[in-house]
């Protein structure tokens, strides 16, 4: 990181199919972050369109749609980078994408497709097949959206990559349980075995159709310590500034001390293979 980076979550609620509606609350939330002098702003898994796998394909849009195009031109005015979730739809494509678009200025539109869909969501999307990795502000980032963290690789190859912040956006249904409670299970290793910040949030409130969702925004640091972490069921937005100097000493091949381990950097790949190769066994213990 070329300077201390000050990030934000956005806890909002998104109801399916209100596309205007939805639009007009992340711009006043973008609007906010500036005056917070937030640098990286991340929204919830489908913020724009709503969160509902059965409706995906009647509400979503597309990458070079005037929405995305005018979040695009809010990015600019600002002077933020803006994650924001969406359904994003192709002309060629049997079943939309959980996508997240990644709006910085100067550049063009990118975008972060979900790899790891959840299985109520098999039928209903079309999984992404990559991991890009994005720099803005000094800092190099990636994202990946909810049920992408409860694999371990994402992390470590975002981390090989280059990546110093990883964003967790989620759509995470109150039925799931206290996001909070839930996440410091597992997102404090990802960032702890990787070296990395990582940021999540939630959608919050009702998607206007069957789910309620319970909100949650964190931020973990790069030894697995939760650095803030909001205590707001509702609309909000949770900020942190996030060491430069910190992570800097933690990467570098000059550091010294264990607590400073950067433990990628002493992996033994050449014997992993079989992580590749093993699946999960499907014999029953007959013994």
């Amino acid at each position: 990181m070329k300077t201390d980076c000050r990030i934000g979550l956005v806890q909002m609620e998104s109801i399916v199919g209100e596309t205007e509606r939805n639009f007009q609350k992340i711009i006043h939330m973008a609007e906010a972050a500036q005056k917070q002098q937030i640098s990286l702003l991340c929204f919830p898994e489908c913020a724009l369109n709503g969160y509902s796998p059965q409706d995906a394909s009647e509400v979503g849009t597309t990458l070079d749609s005037s929405w995305v195009r005018l979040l695009n031109e809010c990015s600019q005015d600002l002077g933020i980078t803006l994650m924001v979730g969406f359904v994003e739809r192709g002309t060629e494509l049997p079943k939309p994408y959980i996508s997240h678009a990644i709006l910085t200025p100067g550049e063009e539109p990118a975008v972060y497709r979900k790899v790891h869909l959840g299985r109520s969501e098999l039928d209903y999307f079309t999984p992404g097949d990559s991991f890009p990795i994005f720099s803005a502000h000094g800092t190099t980032f990636a994202v990946g959206i909810c049920w992408d963290w409860h694999f371990p690789e994402t992390a470590a190859i975002y981390s090989l990559k280059g990546a110093e912040v990883l964003f967790a956006p989620h759509a995470s249904p109150m039925i799931a349980g206290d996001r909070k409670e839930i996440w410091l299970r597992y997102l404090g290793a990802r960032a702890y075995d990787n070296s990395v910040y990582l940021g999540a949030c939630n959608l919050v409130g009702s998607n206007g159709k069957s789910k309620q969702f319970s909100g949650g925004a964190l931020v973990i640091g790069p030894k697995g310590e939760l650095c803030n972490q909001s205590s707001l069921g509702e609309e909000g937005i949770l900020s942190a500034t996030l060491s430069a100097d910190r992570i800097n000493l933690i990467r570098s091949p000059d550091r010294a001390s264990m607590r400073d381990s950067f433990f990628l950097a002493d992996r033994r790949k050449e014997l992993y293979h079989e992580l590749i190769e093993l699946d999960i066994s499907t014999r029953k213990n007959t013994e």
